[in-house]
């Protein structure tokens, strides 16, 4: 029936899931029933990846086709089991404000957060301390976009560029897909200056432009991207977030931004090489395991630039 509700137990908690059987993904068919059961099955390799960093959901409550809208703030409807962290937000010409955002670190949090349609998860490269208050970054990321004309593939030559210089720093780089049409790097670091990802990134993406000018753009502008790869260095800023691992897209399908292997990335030739969806991603975890783990086990110093 539309509308129904039921109540389940998830580990401790009692939750009320309401409509279902609402189909989220028009073309695909795929249901709010199988969002759920979707992030419940990947629960175990997702959570460790998003703990304890301050959470922005896009939420699609009529499904992909019908909007969005992002979601920092969940004081007003959170249940009182649910994690916050209250952090202080604005600067620079904005008035400041304390935002409650959400911490997604166990099964029934994750499993209200997907109840609300919440199909993508995007987290800060930082997590939040015991005191409540934000600790200095430990990913390095950077997202390649490609501009028009150019796709996955292109964004693959890139990566390849990127974990030869990253790995020649000391850095251990682990892609994923981005489950649109881009993707992303990152490197686990450790650094005591939240600027210094931001600083060592851009260095970066504007050496790799400047060598190859054909391929690589290392600037926000639109009208420089047609054809090229855009390197975005910003989402180190603290301020931001990038979609993370294991995450839905609201996209036409349930595509999922997947953690991928260096052999996939340099055997890709074709935008469907790395393009997967919730079930395809499930059977990989049980084939492959956690290929995103990697990240938390070989953390090092950033580098200097030079």
């Amino acid at each position: 029936m539309a509308g129904s509700r039921i109540t389940v137990r998830v580990g401790e908690r009692q939750l009320t899931l309401s409509n279902l059987e609402k189909v989220l993904y028009p073309r695909h068919g795929f249901t709010k029933g199988e969002v759920l059961d979707y992030y419940t099955r990947i629960a175990p390799v997702l959570l460790p990846h998003i703990r304890d960093r301050a959470m922005t959901f896009v939420r699609f409550p009529d499904g992909v086709a019908g909007g969005s809208f992002f979601e920092k703030d969940v004081s007003r409807h959170a249940p009182e089991w649910v994690r916050t962290a209250r952090l202080t937000v604005g600067g620079r010409g904005k008035e400041p404000e304390i935002i409650s955002y959400p911490l997604i670190n166990d099964l029934p949090e994750l499993v209200w957060a997907a109840n609300l349609a919440a199909l993508e998860l995007h987290v800060h490269q930082w997590t939040v301390g015991d005191d409540g208050e934000r600790n200095t970054p430990d990913r390095l990321v950077f997202d390649l976009d490609p501009g028009p004309g150019a796709t996955v593939v292109d964004c693959c030559r890139v990566a390849e560029r990127l974990h030869d210089v990253l790995t020649g720093d000391g850095l251990t780089p682990v892609a994923k897909t981005s489950g649109s049409k881009g993707m992303q790097l990152y490197a686990g670091v450790v650094t005591t200056d939240a600027a210094e990802p931001s600083q060592y990134a851009k260095a970066l993406a504007e050496r790799l432009a400047a060598e190859t000018p054909d391929l690589v753009v290392a600037r926000m502008t639109r009208t420089l991207r047609p054809g090229k790869v855009f390197i975005d260095w910003s989402q180190n800023n603290p301020v931001k977030t990038t979609v993370a691992p294991y995450s839905l897209r609201g996209r036409d399908e349930p595509t999922v931004s997947a953690p991928v292997t260096w052999d996939e990335v340099r055997a890709c030739r074709h935008v469907s090489h790395l393009r997967f969806t919730a079930d395809e991603v499930l059977a990989r975890v049980d084939d492959l395991g956690d290929l995103f783990a990697e990240l938390d086990r070989t953390r090092a110093a950033i580098p200097a630039i030079g």
